[in-house]
């Protein structure tokens, strides 16, 4: 399934994935949670989730690094790539904040975001860099039986 269409991004996740990831935030709700999404063919396989070790990690994330190097490892043993960059934001909207931005270090991956600030739903938002800003882009959950690590 070709995830771009003309020129809105449209991020598929099936939504086994989808629930790994809101399952992790759920769990840790004072905590910003976060993780990286693996691919074959900008198709989501996998949820890897890394933990956070930034000094505030209520108020922003930091991958612990040798968590993020063994994820990427596990993405090449896989053949799987970095697709999405995943964290949450346990008391504000799902919108980068100017440190989320200031700290995105993978441009050719979309960047999600879960937030917890809603009573009663989680809402997940995805971004993706673009001439040095984050954009929109659409997110579709879809059903079936894929992998979902």
């Amino acid at each position: 399934m070709d995830s771009m269409t003309s020129s809105t991004h449209t991020l598929v996740l099936p939504r086994a994935v989808v629930n790994r990831i809101l399952t992790q935030a759920q769990r840790q709700p004072e905590t910003e949670t976060c993780g990286l999404l693996g691919a074959r063919n900008e198709e989501a396989i996998h949820y890897y989730p890394v933990r956070n070790i930034a000094d505030d990690p209520a108020t922003r994330f930091e991958m612990d690094p040798r968590q993020q190097i063994g994820v990427m490892k596990t993405l090449r043993e896989q053949n799987e790539q970095l697709l999405a960059i995943v964290h949450s934001h346990p008391h504000s909207p799902p919108i980068p904040s100017t440190a989320d931005m200031a700290e995105y270090g993978y441009p050719d991956a979309y960047y999600l975001i879960v937030s917890l600030n809603v009573k009663g739903v989680l809402e997940m938002r995805g971004y993706r860099q673009v001439d040095g800003t984050m954009q929109p882009v659409n997110l579709l959950y879809e059903h079936g039986d894929e992998a979902a690590g």
